[in-house]
């Protein structure tokens, strides 16, 4: 485990040191980009508009009953915005994105087109790793406000859809703004950030050092996908306590 995380941690700081190199490689990037974001605009669509959803459906109800039903506006938006957006985009790319990241490299790996880069003098990490972590980097926080503008309608529609809430879209977003600042969406896409250098470094670690076969490709993919999801969550917390503590002071 500690050689994972070392090895992680200098292909994080050799990605940092290439990072002059990024404009030579800003075709690969723009491909890598598209990839990322553009693909993955139609899942983020439908994941958030329901997460907004369910969110309101759930919180709507008892804030009803207690007579705080305008106050469900705020509670969707500030969910969104600091944790649900962020964790779970995170999550959606780890699956869609890490896991390709992880087969894509692996497979390279494996069939010693890695090996020929070195050869010809390319280094692996400007021409393989470097595009991959510096798409990812942007589309993700991109995304995220993405979801949560999604999420917000969605939960604006279950809101006036239900009748146990009843509340017009011009309450639920009132509410919405007052509550929802600038630096709560500033929270959520640090935190998006953070989750994208994890994504693509441990995918793109797990697929450098794949071995075995075919068998091995599937271990690494698994490997990128479990280390990577894991990884957010234990971040996640994290830097909620250290954003908490700032609020606080």
């Amino acid at each position: 485990m500690f050689q994972n995380i070392g090895e992680i941690l200098l292909l994080l700081w050799r990605t940092f040191c290439a990072l002059p190199q990024s404009f030579r490689q800003r075709k690969m990037i723009f491909e890598q980009l598209f990839e990322i974001g553009n693909r993955s605009l139609l899942m983020a669509c439908i994941l958030s508009l329901f997460i907004g959803g369910v969110v309101a459906l759930q919180s709507g109800p008892v804030l009803a009953e207690r007579g705080i039903a305008s106050a469900l506006g705020g509670l969707v938006g500030i969910s969104l915005a600091k944790e649900l957006s962020p964790v779970m985009m995170a999550i959606l790319i780890a699956g869609r994105i890490g896991s390709a990241m992880a087969a894509e490299i692996g497979s390279m790996r494996v069939y010693q087109e890695v090996d020929a880069l070195r050869t010809m003098n390319i280094n692996p990490i400007h021409y393989l790793v470097l595009p991959r972590i510096t798409a990812i980097c942007i589309a993700m926080p991109l995304l995220v406000i993405f979801s949560m503008l999604v999420g917000w309608m969605g939960g604006g529609f279950v809101a006036v859809a239900n009748h146990r809430i009843a509340l017009t879209f011009q309450t639920f977003f009132s509410n919405l703004h007052d509550v929802v600042q600038l630096k709560d969406v500033a929270n959520g896409l640090i935190k998006s950030l953070a989750f994208a250098f994890v994504i693509g470094t441990v995918s793109c670690h797990q697929g450098l050092t794949t071995i075995g076969g075919p068998r091995g490709i599937g271990r690494s993919v698994t490997k990128a996908v479990v280390n990577s999801i894991v990884l957010i969550l234990i971040l996640d917390y994290y830097i909620t306590r250290v954003m908490l503590a700032f609020d606080n002071d």
